[in-house]
């Protein structure tokens, strides 16, 4: 059975969070040409109707709307609407598992957001918060988002292999987690997972769910989610050949609060770019350094490329740490509200240095 949250919730079920996406999208001719539509169209209680007769039995679902978007256009109030909306069903115990449907565009900035303000109490409670999205819309004639959906489900619902509870992604029969998340090609059905550590649906890596505990043993508090209106400005500047210091002074007296600069090889820094980088870190702006190569970890404590008070990022991409710095930066804001003098940077590094899942 599926129903509107509305609806009595009482009985243990499987909530389901709708964020459009290509998952709940419409192509205008989709025989011909399944990869021109629009994102967003159909309501979450649409995509649970299309796999209704499949759902295991036993597994109750109730859904719920967040937003019905293409999520090239996510905004900060989305993040904030859905982080609560997560919060609230893991501390529902009615709630068995959590389902996200998204569009794979940003799902790596969703999943490392719901990692670092739920990741904890997620594991805490025993269950499993699941992002899932599609690559085709859903009238396409093979369309690949109820099987994603119906994956995720049971992801989200069934005692696999001792996997613990934790934020995940679910694609193309592959699992990982949500913080693994990265789109490394343009339209290829498993385009979010194919890079990341990650494991079949079916049949569980002994060795991938290792890491996974790894990781989760280290993961010892949640970040606030911040107000809509409480969301420092982060932007994110590329470093390449021909770098001109004009690109970082431009952001000189303005209100941005933080930078992360995707540099070169393991996060290099365009000579040019070294004297403005000092001016605005005088001026208090953060800055995470990450690199643009698009896998390995960017390694801290680089003498010759490190400014003073710069962290790497990690094995956080430049999407990913700009989420990461944006909540550190307000979790900071915070503790010092309350009267602990802590730094954005105390925050970055307890979640960008986790061991690496293989």
């Amino acid at each position: 059975m599926s129903s509107n949250l509305s609806q009595s919730a009482k009985a243990p079920h499987i909530l389901v969070l709708g964020m459009g996406g290509t998952i709940a999208g419409l192509a205008s001719n989709p025989l011909d040409k399944p990869t021109r539509y629009q994102a967003g169209q159909l309501g979450v209680n649409d995509l649970v109707s299309q796999v209704q007769s499949a759902i295991p039995e036993g597994i109750e679902v109730f859904s719920k709307q967040i937003a019905n978007i293409n999520s090239r256009d996510l905004r900060d109030a989305h993040l904030t609407a859905l982080g609560l909306a997560v919060q609230e069903a893991l501390n529902d115990a009615q709630v068995r598992g959590v389902v996200i449907t998204h569009g794979t565009d940003t799902l790596e900035e969703t999943g490392a957001f719901l990692q670092i303000v739920c990741g904890y109490e997620a594991h805490h409670s025993g269950k499993r918060v699941v992002l899932t999205g599609a690559m085709l819309p859903s009238n396409a004639p093979q369309p690949d988002g109820p099987s994603n959906l119906l994956d995720a489900l049971r992801w989200a619902s069934t005692e696999i292999d001792n996997c613990p509870g934790g934020i995940y992604a679910v694609m193309d029969g592959r699992a990982c987690m949500a913080m693994d998340l990265a789109k490394r090609h343009a339209h290829c059905l498993n385009a979010t997972i194919k890079d990341s550590p990650s494991s079949s649906v079916g049949l569980i890596n002994p060795s991938w769910l290792a890491g996974v505990k790894s990781v989760q043993a280290l993961w010892h508090e949640d970040l606030p989610v911040p107000d809509v209106s409480e969301w420092p400005w982060v932007e994110i500047l590329t470093c390449h050949a021909g770098a001109r210091p004009e690109t970082l002074r431009h952001w000189l007296d303005s209100k941005v609060e933080g930078l992360v600069i995707a540099g070169t090889g393991n996060g290099g820094i365009h000579a040019d770019w070294l004297a403005p980088l000092k001016d605005l870190l005088t001026q208090g702006i953060a800055l995470v350094r990450t690199n643009r190569t698009g896998a390995g970890e960017t390694l801290q404590d680089m003498p010759d490329i490190d400014p003073p008070s710069c962290l790497a990022s990690g094995k956080f991409s430049a999407p990913k740490a700009r989420i990461a710095l944006q909540l550190a930066i307000n979790a900071a804001k915070q503790a010092n509200l309350a009267g602990k003098p802590l730094t954005w940077q105390d925050f970055f590094a307890r979640i960008a240095v986790l061991p690496e899942i293989r």
